[in-house]
């Protein structure tokens, strides 16, 4: 069992008071919606804080902002029905695998499904200190990197990307947090050397404007080797000139990695008719919350990638329908991912009458690996993870 901290309880307990019974009426939102997000300063947060503030002025609705620390305590509130949304990063692909943190007895694949994302102009990577001589992602062989307690998301992120340079956490010192925000202060702090985010996170700022400085070593195009490895361990990513963080302009722009970020997902029992309300207002309310923190201009209409890596709510999907953005051969790849997930919902039932269902959490998670990547196999689909 997850030994959960006391702040995802909190936030449960607050989100139950915010939900409480407020009635789904069709087309409209709720007066009071509530998200989990990343903390205090985060891309998600700070986003979702412009947003919020559009929803206020332009629709009288108050949106809730619950940071969570790591990507279980942004799904608990979530999957208990306690929030109506999760704005987080790319464990909605986790959560769809049944992977990390999601492998444990107690959660198994989720059947996730997006509302929206924002793919802006900011990349993602690992930022460092710009004070420890480190210039390329190699170079952070023997360096300081963050780890987070219970937040694969992140963590796999970096290890893929010290993968790319041929490194693994072996190569380096790890440096243990219970956050995202930590870890960032503890660059600042002089504790680690280097932690994942997206670029334009409020905390990456904080470090450009301190003594330590930052800097993000980049993943050229035309390093095929490198990306190969990349993809073949994290396939959500593409490449991406980024124009916009801390550090980064049109004049100074990134070479490296992105996959849309934040993400806003529900789950698929989520009501239809809210999930659709909630689009709508992100749509609609787009040119009121874009230049509200940095990176919102990733959640316009135009930037959506419909054919990604994790199926859409139909609430969503009859909003994009509406707008004339929603094509025949979306909605087959969608139809594919749902049916991925059915077959991963049968393994997990499969797995979870079987006598290795019983063992401790490391044998469970690996017993549950190798009996998921033999039911996707047979299915005729890719595993990824092995």
């Amino acid at each position: 069992m997850y030994r959960f901290t006391q702040i995802t309880f909190a936030a449960a307990a607050v989100a139950a008071t915010i939900l409480g019974t407020a009635p789904i009426v069709a087309q409209e939102l709720p007066k009071t919606i509530a998200w989990t997000a990343y903390g205090v300063g985060g891309a998600s947060y700070n986003q979702a804080v412009a947003i919020g503030k559009a929803m206020k002025e332009e629709l009288g609705v108050n949106l809730r902002i619950l940071p969570g620390k790591n990507d279980i305590a942004r799904t608990i509130p979530a999957r208990a029905g306690q929030v109506h949304a999760i704005a987080g990063g790319v464990a909605s692909y986790f959560a769809q695998e049944g992977v990390f943190d999601f492998a444990a007895a107690d959660w198994g694949p989720q059947p996730i499904r997006i509302v929206m994302t924002s793919i802006g102009d900011t990349n993602l990577g690992l930022g460092v200190a710009n004070d420890i001589g480190v210039k390329t992602l190699a170079d952070l062989k023997g360096k300081r990197v963050a780890h987070i307690k219970a937040a694969a998301a992140l963590n796999y992120n970096t290890e893929a990307l010290l993968a790319s340079a041929g490194l693994t956490w072996d190569d380096v010192e790890v440096v243990e947090f219970s956050g995202f925000g930590d870890s960032w202060d503890g660059i600042i702090s002089g504790k680690v050397d280097a932690a994942f985010a997206l670029m334009a996170t409020g905390r990456a700022y904080q470090l450009a404007a301190s003594p330590r400085g930052l800097i993000w070593p980049e993943l050229p195009q035309d390093d095929t080797e490198a990306w190969a490895v990349l993809k073949a361990m994290a396939p959500y990513y593409v490449y991406s000139t980024g124009t916009e963080g801390a550090g980064v302009s049109p004049q100074k722009p990134h070479h490296g990695a992105l996959y849309p970020m934040p993400q806003l997902m529900v789950y698929e029992n989520q009501d239809t008719d809210l999930v659709y309300a909630m689009t709508k207002a992100m749509v609609d309310l787009f040119p009121h919350y874009k230049d509200g923190a940095p990176g919102a201009s990733g959640w316009a209409l135009e930037r959506q990638n419909f054919t990604w890596a994790v199926p859409y709510h139909d609430g969503a999907i009859r909003l994009f329908k509406e707008k004339g953005v929603w094509t025949d051969d979306m909605q087959a790849h969608n139809d594919k991912l749902i049916e991925r997930q059915q077959v991963l919902a049968r393994a997990w039932a499969d797995f979870k009458a079987t006598p290795a269902a019983n063992r401790d959490r490391d044998a469970f998670g690996a017993a549950w690996l190798e009996a998921r990547a033999t039911a996707l196999t047979a299915a005729g689909l890719e595993p990824v993870f092995k």
